[in-house]
């Protein structure tokens, strides 16, 4: 029984902006270690803005090529769906769209149940009836659970945030950080259906 733990990043743009959905899947027998691993990466890098949580925005560019390298050597994959174009107030239909593939592509591998960063509950229902959806597209309609815990309470979606945060950096022009993961990582590109208001 695998658990994939996600989280995004994005970049609205009339022509060029995309949507980043990372899940991050480790051996259920490791999570704890990679909770340890991720509180340690904290510790040792310091962002720059002191949070509760690692997170990709608020580290240098050395950083979040060191962080990247962490969690690619940590046993796991990682799957990543892309999704474009996300013009201006288009961002959740964009999301929607990555999500619904995104939960195809992890039953694919033997996931059951994706924890994500929680939002404001309205969005987090949103989430959900969207993985309703997406059930629909399953073989035999098997059971897949989704669920949204606060990123500060769970240092595996940290490990998502760096795979999400390295891959919009790659669609921005600097590769390093998404070619650290690229044993580990899978990536899908897809069209949103999002076109200007």
């Amino acid at each position: 029984m695998l658990t994939a733990f996600a989280d995004e990043s994005f970049q609205e743009d009339p022509v060029h902006g995309f949507y980043v959905l990372a899940a991050a899947v480790f051996p259920p027998a490791i999570h704890d270690q990679v909770r340890e691993t991720m509180l340690d990466l904290r510790s040792r890098l310091r962002s720059r803005r002191t949070t509760d949580k690692l997170h990709w925005n608020h580290l240098d560019p050395y950083q979040q090529e060191a962080a990247a390298k962490q969690v690619a050597e940590i046993e796991g994959f990682h799957v990543v769906t892309v999704g474009t174009p996300v013009p201006q107030r288009r961002q959740e239909r964009a999301r929607a769209a990555c999500l619904t593939r995104l939960v195809l592509e992890l039953h694919s591998l033997g996931v059951t149940e994706l924890v994500m960063e929680a939002r404001e509950a309205e969005l987090n229902r949103r989430d959900v009836q969207t993985v309703i959806g997406a059930r629909y597209g399953l073989v035999g309609r098997p059971e897949f659970r989704v669920s949204h815990r606060f990123g500060s309470l769970d240092p595996l979606l940290w490990a998502a945030d760096m795979v999400a945060g390295a891959v919009r950096a790659h669609r921005l022009g600097r590769p390093a950080p998404r070619d650290l993961l690229d044993d580990c990582l899978y990536e899908i590109t897809i069209d949103t259906g999002c076109r200007h208001a």
